[in-house]
């Protein structure tokens, strides 16, 4: 799986397939969009700050999310909203700050109307041990109601990027842990999945949506809480 290289995704209300910066300009001008902002500034409630937060692995630009937040809502919100999309495993503990490095630790009780603002940009961790890294930028804002009744809404997100077997070159759809953990290109597509060597870390996993895939025996299923 090329790390860094450029993925598309799809814009959740018009379904355009466009790139993470091109996708970040779309939501500016997307009628469709619009559509669905008109229709819920229509319903009963009060108007806030809505947050359009650009979601990044720091290792792996591959994989990223476009996700709209309430001002109202927490940081708890997006680590449990981070946690299910791509992250958890076994529970480990986790965290935002301002630096990826030696950065202060921030409540999880803090709302995101005053932690962000356009080009503020947190760090969150995952897992101290075996540590996911994932940064997250507030690229626009807007005053109105949300669209959906959930604290967060994905917009899009990347899709799988590409990734080849390391026996015949064809579509990869599982990763052998064994190799990956001894540093060593672990795709395979599903006929050389089925005749792998290798055991010490049971059958190779299914291949999913996450940058974390292998960590911590990670395998997904890397789908959005709601």
């Amino acid at each position: 799986m090329a790390h860094g290289k450029q993925t598309k995704g799809e814009c959740i209300y018009c379904h355009r397939e466009l790139t993470r910066v091109g996708l970040t300009k779309h939501f500016q001008s997307c009628k469709k969009r619009e559509e669905a902002i008109s229709a819920a500034d229509a319903t009963s409630g009060k108007n806030e700050i809505l947050y359009h937060l650009l979601v990044q692995d720091h290792w792996n630009s591959a994989f990223w999310l476009h996700l709209e937040m309430s001002g109202s809502s927490t940081l708890e919100d997006l680590d449990h909203y981070l946690r299910v999309i791509w992250l958890e495993c076994c529970g480990h503990m986790s965290q935002f700050s301002h630096d990826l490095r030696d950065g202060e630790e921030i409540s999880m009780d803090t709302k995101i109307g005053k932690i962000f603002e356009k080009d503020v940009e947190l760090c969150h961790l995952y897992d101290f041990g075996t540590t996911s890294q994932t940064l997250v930028k507030c690229v626009a804002t807007r005053k109105g109601k949300p669209t959906t009744p959930h604290p967060i809404a994905l917009m899009a997100r990347n899709h799988l990027p590409e990734a080849y077997c390391r026996e015949c070159d064809k579509p990869a759809t599982k990763l052998c842990l064994e190799c990956m953990y001894e540093g060593e290109d672990g795709m395979l597509c599903d006929v050389h999945a089925a005749s792998h060597s290798c055991s010490e870390y049971g059958d190779p996993i299914s291949i999913v949506n996450s940058p974390r895939l292998g960590m911590c025996g990670y395998d997904g299923p890397a789908t959005p809480p709601y």
